[in-house]
């Protein structure tokens, strides 16, 4: 049930932290030509603000399961909402995101993403799409970064596992990346325009090694993902 508290509180955070937003856009352009460092700074700061604000203006806690990677993997991570998008540069270290081409089309902002590294994806055109981002990721993996991916390809509602995206098993074949998947669980919280307190969890995974069948990534990323949603946690092994 909202309240109106809830209703008063996530209007004061939309208003200071898309303020705050466009302050960290410009700092980051700015910084852009002169220090690559200190764009990724500004970056990360962006993603830090967010949290801070999350935190204390709409009273959502984080809390983070497991250890998280720090390079040279491919991170699966449940999609519920735009919290977990925007806290990437926060969660893991200077993160490689793959997302839909769209994002890169937001002024100024767009332009932050995509020189932090934000892979875009063209989804209607199939094979030139993935060669496009593999060669993109190739060459950020080979600087060191982790790279993540939704690989439900869109947000989904809580308590729901939809088929993963054609693309994942793809690229996970020809990157030769192990995976960690990663389950959160921000719908019920932080989807809607009027945000809730509460605890948002941040679960990670075990590692799933490289060189597995489609069918057998697929099965054990979806269960991995959805660990957090017990209307719809499937177990491995299941057909």
């Amino acid at each position: 049930m909202i309240r109106v508290v809830h209703v008063l509180r996530s209007l004061v955070f939309y208003l200071i932290f898309y303020i705050g937003t466009l302050g960290y856009v410009l700092a980051s352009l700015t910084a852009l030509p002169f220090s690559r460092s200190g764009f990724q700074t500004a970056v990360r700061g962006w993603s830090r603000y967010h949290r801070l604000c999350t935190r204390w203006l709409l009273g959502i806690r984080v809390v983070i399961e497991g250890d998280l990677p720090q390079s040279h993997f491919l991170v699966a991570i449940k999609h519920e909402s735009f919290f977990e998008a925007i806290d990437l540069p926060n969660l893991l270290p200077l993160p490689a995101v793959i997302a839909k081409a769209e994002l890169l089309r937001i002024p100024l902002w767009g332009q932050a993403a995509s020189a932090y590294g934000l892979i875009g994806v063209e989804r209607d055109n199939g094979a030139k799409a993935l060669r496009a981002m593999l060669v993109e990721a190739r060459k950020l993996v080979a600087e060191g970064r982790v790279l993540a991916i939704f690989p439900e390809g869109t947000r989904v509602p809580h308590d729901t596992a939809p088929p993963l995206g054609a693309g994942f098993a793809g690229l996970y074949k020809l990157l030769g990346l192990p995976v960690v998947p990663i389950a959160v669980d921000s719908g019920p919280l932080y989807h809607r325009w009027w945000k809730r307190p509460g605890t948002i969890t941040v679960r990670v995974g075990e590692t799933i090694p490289t060189g597995l069948k489609r069918d057998e990534i697929e099965q054990r990323v979806t269960a991995a993902i959805n660990a957090l949603n017990p209307q719809t946690a499937i177990r491995p092994g299941t057909p």
